[in-house]
């Protein structure tokens, strides 16, 4: 009995294993280079903390502020460039010590295909590396990861451009 459960189980495992290989062999791979124009201040902020610890600065380096986004995604740092969609989410400084985020974000594109894309991000550090998690419309199934660099920083002026290096399989 147990023997014939394990052959009726190995074919099940070697069948979806194949349509598991099949599947992967139809996925497209994409790769796109994108510019998020971060504002923080000024008249129209794109990037804005509404949550915190009471008592404590509602910052990007203290634990427990909360910040949503909806910044302009454009085809160059230069934020008058191509206008190609806009980057919508939540930020969390999870890390106790400020230095990690924890990121929710959507890539919404003029065609109305988004790339969905998760995970901690290392603020401090020069290159970020996240993943992407799902996407819709042309990039339907998406799984990858994005790689951000801040490309210009003007902290007095609350303006920052991040440029995202976008690595998606989709079908």
């Amino acid at each position: 009995m147990a023997a014939h459960f394990i052959t009726k189980l190995s074919m099940v495992l070697i069948l979806t294993t194949a349509a598991i290989s099949a599947a992967n062999a139809k996925l497209k791979q994409t790769n796109l280079i994108l510019y998020l124009q971060d504002f923080a201040n000024g008249p129209n902020p794109t990037f804005i903390p509404v949550a915190g610890i009471a008592g404590k600065p509602w910052n990007f380096t203290e634990f427990g502020t909360i910040f949503v986004t909806d910044d302009p995604i454009t085809a160059s740092p230069n934020p008058s460039s191509t206008p190609l969609g806009r980057a919508q989410g939540i930020y969390a400084v999870a890390a106790a010590d400020g230095r990690n985020l924890l990121v929710v974000l959507s890539l919404g594109f003029k065609d109305g295909s988004s790339i969905q894309i998760q995970g901690t991000s290392r603020q401090f550090e020069g290159v970020r590396e996240l993943g992407v998690v799902s996407g819709t419309g042309k990039f339907r199934f998406a799984r990858g990861f994005a790689v951000g660099e801040n490309v210009v920083t003007d902290i007095p002026n609350g303006y920052t451009v991040v440029q995202f290096n976008v690595t998606v399989k989709h079908y």
